[in-house]
């Protein structure tokens, strides 16, 4: 039971860590609006959520004592990974196809509609275009970098859930 309950400390370390590591993407993704005057488009707001939704599940499952409360938020985890990923790869779809467009019409009532567009508008409102590429980083541009990002968290979720599934079969 030692082990079990080293293996559990770890994991809970690991979601903390992870649900620092969203914030600071959104982190990053405020000061690149703020400061380098980059818009957010409707693909990027939801993608703030889906890393905002990541950090809250991710600090919740690190404050269960157990496995089926830790378990259950690292699936929600998976889920919010897999939601951003599928944004992410829409948002990149639309940077290298320039003419089509991501809806900004009928994606920005929707979005701006939500409930913290009207807390933090600052945060999650739209103000951009999808198919505006800014300058890149290292190479990638935003969404890509989100591609990476959520590709990483879901992967990094995924083999945890699996691993710890082989272990407890194992046990039995």
């Amino acid at each position: 039971m030692h082990e079990d309950d080293r293996a559990l400390r770890r994991e809970r370390r690991l979601l903390t860590l992870l649900g620092f590591v969203c914030l600071a993407l959104v982190a990053g993704a405020l000061y690149l609006q703020f400061f380098r005057g980059e818009d957010p488009c409707p693909l990027c707001i939801i993608q703030r959520y889906f890393f905002v939704l990541i950090a809250v599940f991710a600090f919740l499952g690190a404050g269960f004592n157990g496995w089926r409360g830790v378990a259950l938020l690292e699936a929600l985890v998976a889920l919010s990974a897999l939601g951003g990923l599928a944004t992410a790869a829409r948002h990149v779809y639309i940077q290298a196809n320039p003419g089509f467009s991501c809806g900004f019409d009928a994606l920005q009532p929707v979005v701006d509609s939500l409930p913290p567009a009207r807390w933090l508008p600052q945060v999650f409102k739209v103000a951009g275009l999808c198919e505006t590429a800014y300058p890149p980083i290292f190479g990638l541009s935003l969404p890509q970098w989100s591609l990476v990002a959520f590709a990483i968290i879901f992967a990094l979720v995924a083999l945890s859930l699996r691993s710890r599934r082989k272990t407890r079969a194992a046990a039995l």
